[in-house]
């Protein structure tokens, strides 16, 4: 009888756990103002990984641009500041 009420407690217990995140975008990223690379050098670090960049601005502790990937599909993504690295998942 026990392993039958274990599934549903486990389940219970996920879906409060997930319903308590729904409204959290997860960690921001908290580098120093002076640690951030300019935007033609994020730019030039997005080239160099095949994104021909539209637009870009500084947005909740990130770069968030617009760019044509390689395969010429349009992209929204974020940027790491100090970096320049394509931040996967990141979500504003």
């Amino acid at each position: 009888m026990q392993k039958y009420l274990t599934l549903p407690a486990i389940a219970m217990a996920f879906a409060l756990t997930t319903s308590a995140h729904a409204g959290h975008d997860g960690p921001r990223l908290n580098v120093p103002a002076d640690k951030w690379l300019s935007v033609s050098e994020v730019i030039q670090k997005l080239k160099a990984q095949g994104y021909n960049v539209t637009e870009i601005e500084a947005d909740d502790g990130a770069y968030e641009f617009d760019a044509i990937n390689a395969d010429g599909v349009r992209v929204e993504g974020h940027a790491h500041p100090a970096t320049g690295q394509v931040l996967l998942g990141y979500d504003d």
